[in-house]
């Protein structure tokens, strides 16, 4: 398979002018090494790249020399990583045919469950990347061919969610099994993973809403681009794309938008009053805002997680999203950080009150904008070297320490 980071879009997609307006991304040189498509869908003749959800060959190979030659982070991140529940080789699956997940804190049934098999899956698939050892891979496969002959709908007000989060783990996990050599995943049983994603998730997290919160729709949209890839499903990948240029620049204000904050298109989010209260009360809109800082880090930290990891993804099949949204990613990671550093909040922010908690979400957007660009984030530094190694939210983020921390650039 090759690698993302061998592989380059040989020129710019010719789209037309009006198209090209509303993507608010900087051209890049057609003629440079890195030039990436920049139109609003994957060139019609590319290959997807594989593996490319969240990390690419490159990225799996270079983890394992750091590992394996003890530097760290990497080697406390890949300690901690299997030493967790997830990387226990008793670990055993726990399928539901139905997965109920109901509104607000209620456990439901199969939602945590579901959520654990899927990132215990994709921990033991990057177990097998480090270790070559074979029952890591049949491990991964077990938890995910009980699934896929088990599950068939999700239910409640929040399967959408559960979708999003679940839908993105278990397309890394199968991406990286099936297409690292010597895993073992009989054809058949690939098949039958294709079909769950295809009908149990797919259908959950392409049916969008304008006026979703930020975090529910990115993590959809997370969940969208990485099942493309897997499925090779260019209709998903292109509205996977559409969604991120519709929804970030709503979610992540910067001043130059204007006095009040852009909207997805066709939303209800319209006069002062519906805004302040979609934005959780945030009344004065500066750099680095998002639509869910008064409602607590911990959302912004995920809605995070989701840009950079669509992003990411996308990149590996050769296609920018990052550039129009590196300054948005930049100046919300520059003000949560430092306000999670321990600044005190001014009263022009949230009445003076925020709720700090944004987790293990900074490695993939710090890699892109440090280790890619070579622009510095201080604070976000800071912050992801004081929590190394990054572990997960047992939502939808894993071990981001060991895969991006010092990634090669791809």
């Amino acid at each position: 398979m090759r690698s993302a980071g061998r592989r380059r879009t040989a020129a710019l997609l010719l789209v037309p002018l009006v198209t090209a307006l509303a993507l608010l991304v900087p051209s890049f040189d057609a003629d440079g090494p890195d030039a990436r498509t920049m139109g609003p869908a994957l060139s019609s003749d590319a290959a997807f790249t594989h593996p490319g959800v969240l990390v690419d060959r490159d990225q799996l190979d270079a983890l394992r020399e750091h590992v394996t030659a003890g530097r760290q982070p990497w080697l406390k991140a890949y300690l901690a990583m299997r030493d967790s529940v997830y990387g226990s080789y008793r670990y055993r699956a726990e399928p539901h045919e139905t997965v109920v997940c109901p509104a607000g804190d209620l456990r439901g049934r199969g939602c945590a469950e579901e959520r654990a098999d899927a990132l215990a899956a994709y921990t033991q698939a990057l177990l097998f990347t480090v270790t070559g050892e074979r029952r890591h891979a049949e491990k991964a496969r077990q938890i995910m061919d009980a699934w896929s002959a088990t599950l068939r709908r999700h239910t409640g007000e929040k399967a959408a969610l559960q979708a999003g989060w679940t839908g993105s783990v278990w397309a890394r996990a199968a991406e990286i099994v099936r297409h690292t050599p010597g895993a073992g995943w009989p054809a058949a049983r690939v098949r039958g993973f294709e079909d769950m994603l295809r009908t149990v998730h797919l259908p959950q997290v392409t049916s969008s809403d304008p006026d979703f919160t930020g975090t529910w729709d990115l993590v959809a949209t997370d969940a969208v681009i990485s099942v493309a890839v897997f499925l090779e499903d260019r209709r998903a990948f292109d509205h996977a794309l559409e969604r991120f240029r519709e929804r970030v620049p709503a979610y992540f204000y910067l001043e130059e938008d204007g006095p009040v904050p852009l909207t997805v298109p066709g939303s209800g989010v319209d006069g002062p009053q519906r805004m302040a209260s979609y934005w959780f009360g945030q009344t004065t809109y500066r750099d680095g805002v998002s639509q869910e800082t008064c409602r607590s880090f911990r959302h912004v930290g995920a809605s995070l997680a989701a840009t950079a990891h669509i992003a990411e993804t996308a990149w590996h099949q050769g296609v920018d999203l990052y550039g129009g949204s590196e300054d948005r990613l930049a100046a919300a990671l520059a003000l949560h950080a430092r306000h999670e550093l321990g600044e005190r909040a001014p009263e022009w922010l949230c009445g003076g009150r925020v709720e700090r908690n944004l987790g293990p979400h900074l490695e993939v957007a710090l890699h892109h904008l440090e280790e890619r660009r070579g622009r510095p984030v201080p604070a976000a530094h800071e912050l992801a070297a004081r929590a190394r190694p990054a572990g997960t939210d047992d939502l939808f983020t894993a071990w981001e320490t060991l895969t991006h921390a010092g990634a090669p650039a791809g």
